[in-house]
């Protein structure tokens, strides 16, 4: 997964169970402990996102127009 360069200003070290780090790039398919690290939080934002469109889901029943939407829309 090609991304873009860390610059030095965002290099920082941290304590990475290698183990989860391992599942994590064969799941991801990454090579590098950095990329892996960029795709696993990739991945969190768009379970953010996706968390997000369910909760709609469930609030307003559908992602379409619901019933009553319907039948004004195919009223001539």
């Amino acid at each position: 997964m090609a991304g873009p360069k860390i610059s030095p200003q965002d290099k920082t070290s941290l304590r990475i169970d290698r183990r989860k780090i391992a599942e994590a790039r064969r799941t991801l398919g990454t090579s590098t402990i950095a990329d892996t690290v960029d795709a696993a939080l990739d991945e969190v934002i768009n379970l953010g996102h996706r968390r997000k469109v369910m909760e709609r889901i469930r609030k307003e029943g559908g992602l379409g127009p619901g019933p009553e939407e319907l039948r004004r829309l195919r009223t001539p």
